[in-house]
């Protein structure tokens, strides 16, 4: 331990001082066991996370006509948490280097209880829609979760690990928002749609139980160090802003969906709560059990490759839903509708295998540039790291985008035709800039320092 590593505060039994994943005697030795432990709790607290940043899609199916909320509203009331998400995702990444990612697990975790709480003092007839407007946006606060966990979770495993690690980091804590549906189902079905203090009343002690595990059980890297060189350089970077837009593309409908599959189902279709509640959870569930499957075809087949033939896929799945939405056959529509999920998933991994892939292959630039191996993997761990806070903060507003999309298509057609329209073409252009920048191969004087490499992420 070195004495700046104690001026800092990076000591004690619960700050590891030496780390490197990429050695594989020491991986094998000690490295593997403490990540996967470290996996196991931080997909815990996660998975808790996303709960309660979904909670209020499933808030509004309590929200009858004492409410006096429309359509409209309920679709503002599913997109706030997911804006105040996408911005708190940035700060989130930077804790873990700044507090360490077990300390920062436990934070986050006991942050979840002002949300829960505060849903739970205002549930309930006569509420101004203000104030349910202002405690959504406390629900933010569990999407920043994601970005500080697998920031995290990113420096533990080397990097021929990182698309299983990361897949199911991601996939365990995105099934966050599948259990909590199901959870209200049950409340819905066994005590009514009168009863949404129950929902709050059941996660209250999980969030305490995560924080605990997380505090008991989860570790430091003392290595890691606040890098505002490596924020400031992927700000910069253009491939930061081009993975932004394919993972808006997934992980934007992933959550988007999610957030707005039980209102479209009311309104598109006509479900009672309790037929919305019984539907709603199913295209979550597979898109979250999914992801680790997607990251573990793009350790196989490569991530650009992964990601391009998936977005094919949605942008078939789309053109099935817009055609089912415009005949208003539900039938039609719930496979297309969850066969998104599925994409969405499978994309989900996939892209965030690329990020460290993409900024591995650079490496290889400074290499030739005369940087020593040890020094170009040290920058693509850096570099990495903070493009996966800021792309899964650009990503998550694609939640946003989704909710808006579908306000406004039931503002001004009655159905939500228009908007999936809209997403149709967006995936379009997903992958089609998937193929022109990570697929396809340049040849002759288009040829650029790192393209070659680019193509196999």
């Amino acid at each position: 331990m070195t004495t700046e590593t104690a001026r800092q505060g990076r000591s004690g039994g619960r700050w590891i001082q030496q780390w490197d994943p990429e050695d594989g005697e020491f991986w094998e030795r000690t490295g593997k066991r403490v990540a996967n432990r470290n996996l196991i709790f931080s997909v815990l607290s996660e998975h808790i996370g996303f709960s309660i940043w979904s909670l209020w899609s499933v808030m509004v199916l309590f929200m009858g006509k004492a409410y006096h909320v429309d359509p409209a509203g309920k679709f503002f009331l599913v997109a706030m948490p997911t804006l105040v998400g996408a911005f708190v995702r940035i700060p989130y990444t930077v804790a873990v280097a700044r507090f360490g990612g077990r300390n920062w697990t436990v934070a986050s975790a006991l942050l979840l209880l002002l949300p829960t709480l505060a849903a739970a003092y205002v549930m309930h007839p006569g509420t101004s829609y203000t104030t349910f407007m202002l405690v959504a946006a406390l629900t933010g606060l569990g999407g920043g979760n994601f970005a500080s966990s697998m920031t995290n979770i990113n420096a533990f495993f080397p990097m021929r690990r990182k698309g299983w690690a990361l897949g199911l980091n991601a996939g365990g804590g995105n099934i966050g928002v599948p259990v909590i549906q199901l959870v209200a189902l049950a409340v819905i079905t066994w005590a009514g749609a009168g009863h949404p203090r129950l929902v709050l009343g059941i996660y209250l002690p999980l969030v305490i139980i995560a924080a605990t595990c997380a505090a008991l059980f989860m570790d430091n890297l003392a290595p890691m160090k606040n890098d505002t060189g490596a924020l400031a350089g992927v700000l910069r970077e253009k491939h930061t802003w081009l993975m932004s837009v394919l993972y808006i593309g997934t992980f934007g409908s992933f959550i988007g969906f999610s957030f707005a599959f039980g209102l479209v189902l009311q309104n598109q279709f006509g479900r009672t709560p309790l037929q919305a509640a019984q539907l709603t959870f199913i295209g979550p569930l597979l898109g979250s059990l999914i992801r680790p499957l997607g990251g573990l075809l793009a350790d196989r087949w490569g991530g650009a490759r992964i990601t391009f033939w998936n977005f094919v896929a949605m942008a078939a799945a789309t053109g099935l839903v817009t055609y089912a939405s415009a005949e208003r056959s539900l039938a039609l529509f719930l496979p297309g509708f969850i066969g998104l999920f599925v994409f969405a998933g499978i994309g989900n991994g996939s892209t965030y295998k690329m990020i460290p892939g993409i900024f591995e292959a650079k490496a290889q630039d400074r290499i030739a540039g005369g940087a020593t191996a040890e020094q170009a993997a040290a920058w693509s761990r850096r570099m990495s790291g903070a493009a996966i806070g800021v792309i899964g903060a650009v990503g998550a507003l694609g939640g946003l985008f989704i909710n808006l999309a579908f306000r406004q298509s039931f503002l001004t057609a009655k159905t939500g035709t228009p908007a999936f329209a809209s997403f149709l073409g967006a995936y379009a252009v997903c992958f089609a800039l998937t193929w022109a920048i990570y697929l396809r191969r340049p040849t002759g004087s288009t040829v650029t320092a790192g393209t070659p490499a680019l193509a196999q992420v």
